[in-house]
């Protein structure tokens, strides 16, 4: 009934006629374009008597060419259906016949309505966005040095959202013949070819825009605004989304927070086996989108205003997005050292402040060095060591057990290429063109320790900037409910600011246990106090 391949979920005969009651049916002709590259938005197809081939459009590098053959019985869709990026590939119909168009708003609702046609489409979705990575690569290429601060951020970027892209090393001959093709020089890296434009020195934000990815108002009525999308934020838009609130999650960066930086989390329930930042942060995105949360990244917030309608987030482009409430969950960033070579060394490269599979390629069998106590730091430094790399643990307190978890310290003391340096702390970086080496201090003196990049997971800084009239704490974390003191209220809710109508959960709030499950916890515990909250606003002021 399907052309799908055999790994791709497909629907039976009675649920397509399920989900051909909630569309529109169209007579279609050879030729006709159902969507093309580029478009802002599509709809979701089903294709009842109608064929389709699913085009990826000549690029600088590459003729056109067919991805893949839809026929009768098939759906046309994947993962962008629910992000709202825009389209990569064109449907063109190859044989003529009937067609039945979802709509976007009419796709949401269905996905609540009919638990099993979700199910199938959602698993669907995913399965196609990972085939796309590899047939369709080319819709969004990539050029740079891949040492380079910016390439690397750039990549993550696009990384961690799962966008289908190639990636062209500047020294290469193919990226040489890319650069040469669309006319980019050195002090252009890194460049991005996307929906047909050249972006020079392309940012992620540059690259969200062309594919749709920054805010537009698509709703009038927010009822609820998450500032960043770590593992709290996450969570609390999952749960406001699917208890019914109209949700929006925005994120200065990319969504994950800094739990998608690690490599390995193995204490989180449900995963025995562990699971990666990453793949953990990419699932809850889509758990948030299938209940129609409302994401986007980047998205920088720049301030904050309470009203007396509700609370006001002004972002960095001037737009205002108005509410009816706001959790704060935008985190901490990890700290950068003050010793001597550190800027000249994170500008070649060799500083990392996460250790993906993107970060420690090209240090396989290389010495480096892991800075900081606590479980990241761990993760990373085992990591690192299942690469084949020496590893340096350069720990400042005297027992490592006081503040990481007992597992990953038995492994990191029995594993053969891993040093723990306890009491210890590193001093300078040394090297000329790339990093050679880290002094180290430690209760026998200073050590000149051979190192060609170093990985740094040494305490945090709020991410707090961007808030007005909240009350923080002396180290700049946000102050909630118990914390504000005794003339804070009776009535002070559970993760409430100071402020009515703003909530903080996660790393961001003070006296927060800095986990990955605290932090899901506390995100969706302040939905809970959001609800009460919107409730007092539906009955009136009390008296």
């Amino acid at each position: 009934m399907t052309s799908a391949p055999p790994s791709e979920p497909v629907l039976d005969e009675g649920q397509f006629r399920r989900l051909a009651t909630y569309g529109v049916p169209q007579e279609v002709a050879v030729g006709d374009e159902l969507y093309a590259t580029g478009d802002a938005s599509y709809d979701l197809i089903l294709l009842e008597t109608a064929s389709v081939d699913i085009v990826r459009d000549a690029t600088a590098s590459e003729a056109e060419h067919v991805v893949t053959r839809r026929s009768p019985g098939d759906f046309l869709g994947e993962l962008s259906l629910l992000t709202g990026q825009a389209v990569y590939l064109t449907a063109r119909v190859t044989v003529a016949g009937r067609i039945v168009r979802i709509d976007t708003e009419t796709f949401r609702r269905l996905l609540s309505e009919q638990v099993d046609i979700a199910d199938v489409l959602l698993e669907a979705f995913s399965v196609r966005r990972d085939a796309l990575k590899e047939a369709a690569g080319s819709a969004l290429e990539l050029v740079g040095w891949p040492t380079a601060v910016e390439t690397r951020e750039l990549r993550a970027y696009v990384g961690r959202l799962g966008l289908p892209h190639s990636w062209f090393e500047a020294g290469s001959v193919a990226g040489h013949a890319l650069m040469a093709a669309i006319e980019v020089s050195e002090a252009d890296l890194p460049a991005v070819v996307v929906a047909g434009r050249v972006l020079r020195t392309a940012t992620p934000g540059e690259v969200a825009e062309v594919l749709g990815l920054t805010y537009r108002q698509s709703v009038s009525d927010v009822d609820l605004v998450v500032v960043g999308a770590g593992p709290a934020g996450l969570a609390a838009a999952v749960y406001g989304a699917s208890e019914g609130l109209v949700t929006v999650l925005l994120d200065a960066a990319v969504p994950g927070g800094q739990a998608g930086t690690s490599s390995r989390i193995e204490n989180y329930l449900g995963f025995p086996q562990g699971i990666s930042g990453d793949a953990l942060a990419r699932l809850a995105m889509v758990q948030a989108l299938k209940f129609g949360t409302q994401i986007y990244a980047p998205c920088r917030v720049e301030g904050l205003e309470v009203t007396a309608t509700g609370p006001v987030l002004r972002l960095v482009d001037g737009t205002e997005i108005r509410t009816r409430a706001v959790i704060v969950t935008s985190g901490a960033r990890y700290r950068r050292l003050d010793v001597p070579g550190w800027d000249e060394f994170e500008e070649r490269g060799c500083v990392h402040y996460s250790a993906t599979e993107l970060d420690v390629r090209g240090y396989e069998s290389q010495p480096v060095a892991v800075i900081g106590g606590a479980n990241s730091a761990g993760q990373a430094a085992l990591f690192l060591a299942s690469r084949g790399s020496h590893v340096d643990l350069v720990v400042r307190r005297d027992d490592i057990r006081a503040t990481m978890s007992s597992y990953l310290v038995d492994r990191l003391e029995v594993h053969p290429m891993v040093r723990i340096r306890t009491a210890s702390n590193v001093l300078a970086l040394e090297g000329r063109d790339r990093l050679m080496s880290v002094v180290v201090g430690g209760p026998d003196g200073d050590e000149k320790v051979e190192c060609h990049a170093v990985f740094c997971f040494v305490g945090a800084d709020p991410a707090t900037d961007w808030l007005t009239g909240v009350e923080l704490d002396e180290d700049g974390f946000v102050l909630t409910d118990v914390r504000l003191g005794p003339d804070a209220g009776a009535d002070r809710l559970p993760f409430q600011t100071n402020l009515p109508g703003v909530f903080a959960a996660g790393d961001v709030r003070a006296g927060s246990m800095k986990r990955v499950a605290a932090a899901v916890g506390e995100g969706a515990s302040a939905v809970a106090s959001v609800h009460v909250v919107l409730g007092r606003q539906v009955e009136g002021p009390r008296t």
